[in-house]
């Protein structure tokens, strides 16, 4: 009797709509997305440098030439349960951004895999070389409000090795963990043990209004000279209408500094600071410009190095033009300036305090899906 009721029960448990819901996810055929983007761009920096233009910038560096920024061919594989990315890049871009990794890695744009953990798929796991978690601008240029990119973005990572956690409770909250090799690292630091982490939390409470809050946590020196690093990258996207984008943003790090044989190291932090403000305006669905003011500190040169006593201490400003006779296809010219406290910036065989240049792109991005 009770046996004939245990099997009733698990039966009804084993054919009820929730087991038969999941298994048919399971078996819906997943859609493939091929994604190609290119960006072509020309410099003319007025401080006639040799060739590469600063240092601290990753995107559009070279000086008085025409070059391929970046190109990228991505594929993703989507699915209720699970999804994949594998993509592959080229460019000065990752020539100056993916320099201190392994040659063969060098051209790895992406290569990860997502699988979801729960019944309806509010929680992910993803693991491999994704995008950073960190910033409102992207590699891909199209998608940026501005040719060039911000402080904001060249000073902090683009990509991440390693593994995260996503939970979207509902359509305005998003929160994720991650734990990676390192700021910007595909393979960790030699010498340390320790594994990077970071946090984010996405506040969208509309479609024209966001708020994202990202944090990391990391060590860039092996264990015998360790100095942690903590940073927060905090910014809001307003768009309150079909024509007009606001960006603001605020970034802020400290790092522990070297030895200091007459204060303790834990009382003396090295911090930098980068607040940026963008504009956007589209006069039509082919026209648009944009508008950036920004500031970027660094009196210890932890992000950007400056041998100065008030370090690196820049404000900038540039204004870009924009033509999209389609929308996969965008033309830009952008005139930036930059103006320091010191003579940071070369021109020639001396130094001088300003540093302008005036740049023109053409980009694509085209996308396939196979459903």
């Amino acid at each position: 009797m009770y046996l004939k009721r245990f099997c009733l029960a698990l039966s009804f448990l084993l054919t009820s709509p929730t087991y038969t819901q999941i298994d048919s996810l399971w078996k819906q055929a997943p859609s493939l997305s091929l994604t190609g983007f290119a960006d072509v761009y020309y410099i003319y920096d007025f401080n006639t440098p040799e060739n590469f233009r600063q240092n601290f910038f990753f995107n559009h560096n070279r000086h008085n030439e025409f070059n391929l920024n970046n190109a990228v061919l991505l594929f993703k594989l989507d699915h209720p349960k699970y999804r994949t990315n594998i993509g592959l890049h080229a460019g000065t871009y990752s020539q100056d951004n993916y320099g201190h990794e392994q040659v063969m890695l060098r051209s790895i744009y992406e290569a990860n895999i997502g699988i979801s953990i729960s019944k309806r798929n509010k929680v992910w796991i993803d693991a491999g070389i994704f995008s950073s978690h960190m910033g409102f601008e992207s590699a891909l240029s199209i998608d940026n409000p501005t040719l060039t990119r911000s402080f904001v973005a060249e000073s902090s990572p683009y990509y991440l090795s390693g593994a995260k956690i996503t939970y979207t409770p509902s359509e305005k909250w998003e929160f994720a963990g991650i734990i990676s090799n390192g700021w910007q690292r595909i393979r960790r630091v030699p010498g340390s043990s320790i594994p990077s982490g970071g946090t984010q939390i996405i506040f969208k409470p509309s479609k024209r209004f966001l708020i994202n809050w990202s944090t990391f946590a990391t060590s860039e020196y092996p264990d015998s000279s360790r100095r942690m690093r903590y940073f927060s990258n905090l910014y809001t996207d307003i768009t309150p209408g079909d024509r007009f984008r606001l960006i603001l943003g605020f970034d802020i790090g400290i790092e522990e500094p070297y030895d200091n044989p007459v204060y303790p190291k834990s009382k003396l932090f090295s911090t930098w600071i980068a607040p940026v403000a963008i504009a956007r305006f589209n006069f039509s669905k082919k026209w648009g410009m944009a508008i950036r003011a920004e500031y970027f500190k660094d009196k210890d040169g932890v992000i950007i190095y400056a041998p100065y006593p008030k370090g690196f201490n820049t404000l900038s400003s540039s204004i870009n033009l924009d033509y999209s006779p389609i929308p996969q296809i965008s033309c830009r010219v952008e005139g930036r300036v930059l103006v320091d406290e010191s003579r940071v910036y070369s021109r020639g065989d001396t130094y001088t305090k300003t540093n302008f240049f005036v740049g023109v792109s053409i980009a694509a991005k085209f996308e396939k899906i196979w459903k």
